[in-house]
């Protein structure tokens, strides 16, 4: 019997292109022979150039000539062929490559990328936005704020007496004196730094919670990110002192590279706990889930291998009772939060969905097709990932270098920030 084998879509270009419309973004644009382009996110918020030239100089040259329909066989390529795995910068590439095949392949089956990862399992992704202020009338105005914009679930971060600049809040002064809410790596020769106090930190934080649930009823959903600054039994405390508040989860209580520091936190408290925003594999994850340490995977798609990757340690998570928090600030660019907003409309285990509006100038680079009505989230019904990157306005903002900031301790000893 005569077999006729298939055309693969053979892939003819991969090229990078940095811009910086408000923020530094790195992104993967591969093109097959027939002409079907897909694209990929391979930002890494203050070591983009990095990425960039992993990509460029290592990993395109390998792409030109291969089946881009081989998704699953090219990311294993790429992760175990080049011998040293994991690592930001690997896997923020791997990423980039792996979105770009599930472009390419969604855009030449004429659907959605989601329908290809099972079709849809709700209407729409609850998201939670970036509430913050220096003191509490200025918290409760940006409340007020993301209410009025149709969130349903509110992240609350908040200035402590004593210290000038602080993570999370949109109006911290600390460096050029603007405002970081889009983007806290600031544009100066060296990263700004920014003074921390944990036990000033511990005492303010339970009054603004209480605060915030008084004038605010007990439905809304609260969350808050500890950004890695406390010690397992600081964290331990914190998560009991916020249980009466009964708060979403509390994120990133430890430093991740400490995974044992979850069972003492897990010991002490009630309080849901997410973490995983700096991992960037799933062998991250092994011992937090299958310990049931945590409640939330907060991996971005964009640092931990793509869209095949996630969606494997999604499936992991759900045996153990875990839920997806995938992470969505403004460094993921566009083209990451739609590769993330298409898990969370597929998969089953589906959480919440982290969601800061970027830049008006992002989205005149990247013309989006995703939607946020009513406090929900939808990638959209465009064929593909639903993202297109505009060349010309793209090259009219060069790259600029940017830090994140650094923290020290008030006796100048650096921390975690």
């Amino acid at each position: 019997m005569q077999t006729t084998e298939r055309s693969p879509l053979r892939i003819e270009s991969a090229e990078t292109i940095v811009t910086s419309p408000g923020r530094n973004f790195v992104t993967l644009r591969i093109t097959t022979a027939d002409g079907l382009t897909g694209l990929g996110d391979a930002t890494l918020n203050g070591r983009e150039l990095a990425v960039e030239s992993y990509l460029r100089d290592h990993v395109a040259p390998l792409l030109i000539g291969r089946d881009a329909g081989r998704i699953e066989d090219t990311w294993q390529y790429l992760y175990r062929g080049a011998y040293w795995r994991r690592g930001p910068v690997t896997m923020a590439a791997i990423a980039a490559v792996d979105m770009a095949l599930w472009d390419i392949k969604a855009k030449a089956a004429g659907m959605p990328l989601y329908q290809l990862l099972g079709g849809a399992s709700r209407t729409g992704a609850l998201a939670y936005g970036h509430a913050s202020g220096r003191d509490i009338p200025e918290l409760f105005d940006s409340i007020r704020a993301h209410l009025d914009e149709g969130f349903r679930a509110i992240r609350i971060q908040t200035g402590i007496p004593g210290l000038d600049s602080v993570y999370g809040v949109a109006t911290s002064t600390a460096g050029d004196g603007e405002r970081y809410d889009y983007e806290p790596a600031r544009r100066t020769a060296l990263p700004v730094q920014e003074a921390w106090d944990t036990r000033a930190y511990l005492r303010h934080l339970p009054t603004v919670f209480e605060a915030v649930r008084n004038e605010f009823g007990p439905e809304l959903p609260l969350l808050h990110d500890g950004h890695h600054r406390m010690t397992p039994i600081q964290a331990a405390k914190l998560g009991k002192a916020l249980e009466p508040y009964d708060l979403f989860w509390l994120e990133d209580a430890t430093p991740g590279e400490d995974q044992a520091a979850l069972r003492l936190i897990r010991q002490h408290t009630t309080t849901p706990l997410a973490i995983g925003e700096v991992f960037n594999s799933v062998h991250d994850y092994t011992t937090l889930l299958s310990e049931r340490l945590i409640d939330y995977v907060r991996s971005a798609v964009t640092h931990t291998g793509g869209i095949t990757a996630m969606k494997k340690l999604l499936d992991l998570a759900a045996v153990y009772g875990a839920k997806s928090g995938i992470h969505g600030p403004t460094d993921i660019s566009p083209v990451g939060m739609a590769a993330a907003l298409h898990l969370d409309i597929a998969i089953h285990n589906f959480g919440i969905q982290e969601y800061m509006r970027h830049d008006p100038r992002t989205l005149e680079v990247f013309r989006t097709s995703y939607t946020f009505v009513d406090g929900l989230l939808h990638p959209g019904e465009n064929p593909g990932l639903g993202v297109e990157l505009d060349d010309e306005a793209a090259a009219g903002f060069p790259y600029a270098p940017a830090y994140l900031p650094v923290n020290r301790l008030l006796d100048g000893t650096v921390h975690d920030w």
